[in-house]
């Protein structure tokens, strides 16, 4: 089974990288698929690739879910 989970883009790199929020663990992913990204964007990273931007509310109600079920800490949903 795959996952890919949103993600806050927090610092825009050289090469069509960033530097994302992911549950509260800053990594770099790939933007070399997606337009577009600024910083305060949500991706939705897979694999280190950001697949496509994930709207504000939808990435916060994931993240909220994800909270629920104890995947991420809720500090960390939104």
């Amino acid at each position: 089974m795959c996952l890919a989970v949103p993600a806050r883009v927090i610092e825009l790199l050289a090469d069509d990288r960033a530097t994302v929020s992911l549950g509260g663990v800053k990594v770099a992913c790939s933007l070399a698929l997606v337009e577009g990204v600024e910083v305060g964007d949500y991706v939705i990273v897979h694999v280190g690739y950001a697949l496509s931007k994930l709207d504000p509310e939808e990435a916060e109600r994931t993240l909220a879910l994800l909270a629920e079920t104890g995947t991420l800490p809720a500090s960390d949903a939104a």
